[in-house]
Formats: structure tokens, C-alpha cells, sequence
């Protein structure tokens, strides 16, 4: 099997040699065939955050369960919280974000999650400011 210009099978059979001749028995790696460069069991993508069990389409590279996200984002670790709400508001769909976190949290935490938001940040500055400006947050 080509993959890039590159015969995995070949790769893999050196790999696996390698392996064996410096560590002892070889074991096939999580990652190569599959796609997946992490423990390839993942859960699969959704977009209906009612399954609490399947992974949100935005955070498409971390196994984190619908779940586990609300947990974390209601959570005492405030860094684990900063790093998810980040892909959370930068990756997901504006609309999307309601279904995990209020306005008025959003409008307390954006001085602190600008950093993780990349191009998206002034996006929800002037949505932020604007509800301000109305009084609404």
C-alpha cells in the first residue's frame, strides 16, 4: 500500500525487524494504517449533543465525549476548561456554543481564552461588546 510515495508494507516489515532485533517482540503500531495517530479507539463524530457518549464534530482531533466536555467546561480545572472552551469557540459553529456554555460565562471568561481563539477572537469580542452595548449580557 503508497502512502505519500512510500510503501507502508515495506516500512512496517523494517519497522517491525528493528524493533525486534533491539527490544524484543514487535508490535504493530496504533497509527499508520488507520489514520489515527493516537489509541486508535475513537469514538465517532456528531452533531447531535444529545448523544452524550459520541465525540462533538469540533473537537475532531481529542476523543472527548459530549459528556466529558460539559464536565470539564462546568469543572474546578480551569486550565483544562481555558484549553476545551478555546476549540470550543474557535472550531464549533456560533450557534453550537449555546448548547455548552452561557453568554454571560463567555463574556467573563474572553478576557483570559483571547490567546486560544486565534482569528475567531474578534468575532466574539464584537458579538460580546455588541450584547453589552444592549444591555443584554
Amino acid at each position: 500500500m503508497l502512502h505519500q510515495g512510500f510503501d507502508l508494507q515495506l516500512l512496517l516489515e523494517h519497522e517491525r525487524e528493528l524493533v525486534q532485533r533491539f527490544s524484543g517482540p514487535w508490535r504493530p503500531p496504533a497509527t499508520v494504517l488507520d489514520g489515527c495517530y493516537a489509541p486508535c479507539v475513537r469514538r465517532p463524530l456528531t452533531t447531535d449533543f444529545s448523544d452524550q457518549d459520541r465525540r462533538p464534530y469540533f473537537l475532531w482531533d481529542e476523543d472527548v465525549s459530549v459528556r466529558e466536555l460539559r464536565a470539564v467546561l462546568t469543572g474546578p480545572d480551569e486550565h483544562e476548561r481555558d484549553r476545551l472552551l478555546g476549540k470550543v469557540l474557535r472550531e464549533a459553529r456560533d450557534l453550537d456554543v449555546w448548547t455548552f456554555i452561557t453568554p454571560a460565562r463567555i463574556a467573563e471568561l474572553l478576557p483570559g481564552l483571547e490567546r486560544r481563539l486565534g482569528r475567531r477572537a474578534a468575532f466574539w469580542r464584537y458579538l460580546i461588546e455588541g450584547w453589552r452595548a444592549d444591555g443584554l449580557v
